[in-house]
């Protein structure tokens, strides 16, 4: 993923057509970003969630670094940036995700999704069921 400083500067609202709206926020650059990320798990979350959790941001970062759409890389960023605020600020719990964002989602993302939902189902009734054998056995 290539940052261009050109990219990462704040728009202004001259000559815009809503003058009031809220200034966008100034996104941090992959590698700021990435460790915050990181420090945000390990101050956050529980040791189960943030070993997915750290997993997860390697896997989507490597899978973007050699992006050169600067949409894409805008869009990539933000959603990071979101994410990270949404942690630090412990507003993502007991949180529903956006139906416009799932809309957006391509297949493959929302096979990932529903991946991720079944683990943490599993993870819950393995936590909260003593009696709970998986069915293949392991």
């Amino acid at each position: 993923m290539r940052a261009y400083s050109r990219l990462l500067a704040t728009a202004t609202d001259a000559g815009a057509s809503k003058p009031f709206r809220p200034a966008p926020m100034a996104l941090l650059p992959p590698i700021p970003l990435y460790r915050r990320l990181f420090r945000a798990h390990r101050k956050k979350l529980p040791v189960e969630q943030r070993l997915l959790g750290d997993m997860y941001i390697k896997q989507e970062f490597r899978a973007h670094r050699d992006i050169d759409n600067p949409v894409h890389i805008i869009g990539f960023l933000t959603e990071w940036q979101l994410y990270a605020q949404a942690i630090e600020g412990d507003s993502w719990k007991g949180e529903k995700m956006d139906k416009t964002k799932i809309d957006k989602m391509s297949d493959q993302q929302i096979g990932q999704l529903y991946e991720l939902m079944q683990a943490i189902r599993k993870q819950d009734l393995e936590d909260n069921d003593p009696e709970y054998k998986p069915e293949n056995g392991k």
